[in-house]
């Protein structure tokens, strides 16, 4: 019964920690040395980089034509999907 109650809200919780991820991963393609986007990416560095480095120390970088691409935040959005579909059933 209570469950049923805290399913949701986790979903919800799970779901706004996904929006984080995406926003961070948008922000590092913007190069700002100070200001407000600087800021926000420090914020955000601190609240996503613990969950998302666990996936970068597991994956390595994927090499395309001698620029290196993080496919970590991605898996560590499909692990939170994951996670959200099971405490769901």
């Amino acid at each position: 019964m209570v469950l049923t109650r805290i399913g949701p809200l986790l979903q919800l919780v799970l779901n706004f920690y996904a929006g984080l991820i995406v926003i961070y991963v948008l922000l590092s393609w913007i190069p700002a040395n100070e200001g407000i986007v600087a800021e926000l990416h420090a914020v955000l560095a601190t609240i996503c980089e613990p969950y998302v480095g666990l996936f970068r120390r597991v994956l390595p970088m994927a090499m395309i034509g001698g620029a290196g691409l993080d496919f970590s935040p991605l898996i560590a959005l499909v692990v939170l999907q994951l996670i959200g579909r099971l405490i769901v059933f």
